[in-house]
């Protein structure tokens, strides 16, 4: 929310500085995020003066420059060259002497020096309105009214605008601090509750029309009253079209509004002094005299005040004439009704509509309007008239409009004020505060709450519309804890501390994810963090399984992601392109699907991508690719972190190759493998990329399914056998692993692959697997006649099974 100090203050009974303003509005949450000084004029003309042309005589070096003297109301004139065809002697300019600096209006600044030019001396410029930011205009020198004084700062003559502009951050629920009266309202609450003042925000003087005028001539219907619970309106004529006042173009100009005219900019303004959107429509345009609020056909063209054609949808409300629609409510004009320059009578709209129906609206069509963010929070509907009056009234002082009828006012399902009983037992409890039960009904006034009943118990008040997120005893708590401050509550001078010993949860999804994190990034891993919503056009083979976005944000962002792989790729896409070719990354995310039952299924994953080199160049080592056996090394590490040990078999996928299944306690929990080149390659990937996904949830749930065992560190030295096992080249380690198991050997405590070579001496179809085996026994050390022994037993079990033979 952007607020113009300058405005803000015409609210409050007496100025206050920026500096003490910016620690109110923080300390009543309002969170002052930034503050900058804006000028209309930058630069702010300083360090110029208005002169004036004593004398002129043509350059004796260049036909096209000029010299002139020129008086600034010091003793001794300026001696300028000027290139303007209009400087003519008599004339008031605006100079910038040596030393001032220039803030042209297209350009860099520029600092004055003295120069010589073709020869001559200059001491300063004599300025066009472009080259002080005074307009566009490099025709000749800007000249000023012949009565000008000669001598004046250029600053005190233009008077340019200038002020503080401060940056609030708003909270979802607080809607009632979207305008400089709303923020001035809680200003006031602060000051009287601190500075014990009976401050109320000033409203401007306006005029109630009374309803002793003719009816309005334009009738109003409300079809859909749940979207549209409440619809004022005002005609006014015999307006004339122009630009608006200097002042309101200044200060719509300082919150980032552009000015447009007499009639949208009152709009604007009022939108930005009360939080409540208008709009205005050309009378003339109304056929019928009559407007309908309601929804339209499905499919409906409508071309907005941007001139492009937009589909509607069924549930977006339009406000229409007795034929055809005129208005997004809430969120867009129509081209066709719209306010032009030879609009002479306009019907003006002040109404209150649904925020989820506006909100809906806005992000299906796109268009993120001041009024939509408004309308989508909620608007007070008490202030529909009040502030349909203050427009009329600018209007009628601004653009010479009339009103000749009364307002138009359908409300039928009014709204009864909530309230909400407070007692002081319970204001002490949450709070840990003591307040005067006074205090806090004058508190509770200032914001607005009207006091219903009030006793020793506590206090029932009426919440105000502009609090529609006011609805519990807490809700008020919070409004008296806001306003008096937090940092206002009492820390006791004894505080007595109960320590609770809590056994932590070292199984915890969160824990164990951490926990994985920390090893992945210790593995030289980096975490990446992608967008759930992604592209539907990635997922072609999804079908009515793919969950698609309602109201999404464009065609690129339109569905949410079936699997992590494809904006995992991105990712690797945009480091490729930086030359960052060397990657290890991965993420924690979610997956969606539509269910056969009409729900919708959430999983989250872990997915692991490497491509590029293990590591880099070493004078010692060259550098070597990853490989699948690199990925699948990676999933047996984190797998081993939490207690499981990971299998893996030979499998398919659509965007896989070399594709593994992997397993745990026989238990699916992922796939991976090389990501195809039709998949990689949209992506501007052209190098190999392995990438693995695994059900997080499952092995979480597997991982806390775990006995926890401890053990203290052996007391004897473990002893290490290797052995060199000659097999059919199609057997897989895999089958070694679980044969070696079944022989149930306690005190083998691992098993390794150190090599594996290949040669025709071996003999065809045949490959060497070297293993190394470690046993160890926690009570004794090991023999040699035992180790020989269990060896005996696993050269006895392997030939068996899989008829190896063992390499002497």
């Amino acid at each position: 929310m952007t607020l113009s100090y300058q405005w803000l203050m015409d609210y409050l009974p007496e100025p206050l500085p920026v500096a003490q303003l910016s620690e109110i509005l923080t300390s009543i949450g309002l969170e002052v995020e930034r503050v900058s000084d804006y000028e209309e004029i930058k630069g702010g003309l300083r360090g110029l003066l208005i002169g004036e042309v004593i004398a002129t005589e043509k350059h004796p070096n260049a036909d096209k420059l000029t010299l002139t003297k020129v008086h600034i109301g010091k003793a001794t004139p300026l001696s300028i060259v000027c290139g303007a065809p209009n400087v003519a002697t008599g004339q008031k300019v605006v100079v910038a002497p040596v030393g001032a600096t220039i803030y042209p209006s297209h350009g860099d600044p520029l600092t004055m020096k003295s120069a010589r030019i073709r020869g001559e001396e200059s001491q300063g410029m004599i300025c066009a309105e472009d080259e002080i930011g005074l307009g566009d205009s490099h025709a000749g020198i800007l000249v000023l009214p012949t009565d000008t004084t000669v001598g004046i700062s250029a600053a005190d003559f233009f008077s340019p605008y200038s002020d503080t502009i401060i940056e609030i951050g708003l909270t979802p629920n607080r809607m009632d601090a979207m305008s400089h009266w709303g923020v001035a309202h809680d200003v006031c609450a602060y000051m009287n509750h601190h500075h014990q003042k009976n401050w109320q925000p000033r409203w401007p003087a306006t005029p109630s029309f009374a309803a002793s005028l003719p009816p309005c001539p334009v009738s109003v219907t409300i079809e859909n009253n749940t979207a549209c619970p409440r619809y004022s309106g005002l005609c006014v004529d015999t307006i004339q079209i122009g630009p608006s006042p200097r002042w309101m173009q200044q200060r719509l100009k300082a919150i980032g509004v552009k000015p447009i005219n007499n009639i949208v900019d009152i709009t604007n303004y009022v939108l930005h002094e009360t939080g409540q959107p208008l709009h205005a429509f050309d009378r003339a345009t109304i056929e019928g005299n009559q407007i309908v609020v309601r929804n339209v056909a499905d499919k409906t063209v409508f071309v907005t005040l941007d001139g492009v054609s937009r589909t509607l949808q069924a549930e977006d409300l339009m406000i229409c004439h007795a034929h055809a629609p005129m208005c997004i409510a809430g969120v867009y004009g129509g081209l066709a009704s719209g306010i032009s320059s030879s609009t002479q009578s306009l019907f003006l709209e002040s109404a209150c509509f649904d925020p989820v129906t506006i909100r809906k609206t806005s992000f299906g069509h796109q268009l993120r309007t001041d009024a939509a963010t408004r309308f989508e929070k909620g608007t007070d509907i008490g202030a529909t008239l009040p502030v349909l009056e203050r427009a009329a009234q600018l209007i009628i002082s601004l653009a010479g409009g009339t009103v000749s009828a009364a307002p138009i006012d359908c409300y039928t399902s009014r709204q009864a004020r909530k309230t909400v009983t407070l007692r002081w037992a319970y204001l002490k409890k949450i709070s840990g505060k003591e307040y005067a039960n006074a205090a806090v009904t004058a508190l509770l006034k200032s914001l607005g709450f009207g006091i219903e009943k009030e006793d020793t118990m506590g206090v029932t008040v009426t919440v105000p519309y502009h609090k529609p997120d006011i609805s519990l005893a807490a809700d008020l708590v919070e409004e008296i804890l806001r306003i008096d401050g937090l940092d206002n509550i009492p820390i006791p001078a004894t505080i007595t501390l109960s320590p609770a010993v809590e056994q932590p949860d070292y199984l915890s999804k969160e824990t164990l994810r951490e926990k994985i994190s920390n090893q992945l990034a210790g593995m030289g891993f980096h975490e990446m963090m992608t967008n759930s919503i992604t592209n539907s056009a990635y997922f072609p083979e999804q079908g009515d399984s793919l969950v698609t976005m309602i109201n999404s944000l464009s065609s690129e962002l339109n569905a949410l992601r079936a699997s992590l792989l494809p904006t995992a790729l991105e990712v690797v896409g945009r480091n490729l392109n930086y030359r960052n070719l060397d990657l290890r990354l991965f993420e924690f995310g979610t997956i969606y699907a539509k269910v056969s039952t009409g729900g919708y299924l959430e999983e989250p994953r872990l997915c692991i991508v490497l491509s590029g080199q293990r590591s880099s160049t070493h004078w010692q080592e060259k550098s070597r690719p990853v490989d699948l056996y690199t990925l699948k090394g990676v999933v047996a590490s984190v797998l081993a972190s939490l207690g499981l040990r990971a299998s893996s078999m030979a499998g398919t996928h659509s965007q896989l190759e070399q594709t593994l299944c992997f397993t745990a306690q026989e238990q699916p929990i992922g796939i991976g493998g090389l990501v195809a080149d039709s998949v990689a390659r949209p992506f501007g990937i052209k190098q190999a990329v392995y990438y693995a996904e695994l059900n997080w949830k499952a092995l979480a749930t597997l991982a806390a399914a775990q006995p926890i065992h401890i053990q203290e560190l052996p007391r004897y030295p473990a002893v290490e056998r290797d052995l060199a096992l000659v097999v059919p080249t199609a057997l897989t380690w895999q089958s070694i692993w679980e044969s070696l198991q079944k022989i149930r050997i306690k005190t083998l405590r691992d098993i390794k692959v150190f090599d594996i070579f290949e040669s025709d001496k071996l003999g065809a179809g045949k490959k060497s697997i070297a293993i190394n085996l470690t046993f160890s026994d926690p009570e004794k050390t090991l023999t040699d006649k035992e180790i020989e022994g269990w060896m005996n037993s696993i050269v006895k079990t392997l030939e068996k099974e899989l008829e190896v033979t063992v390499r002497k």
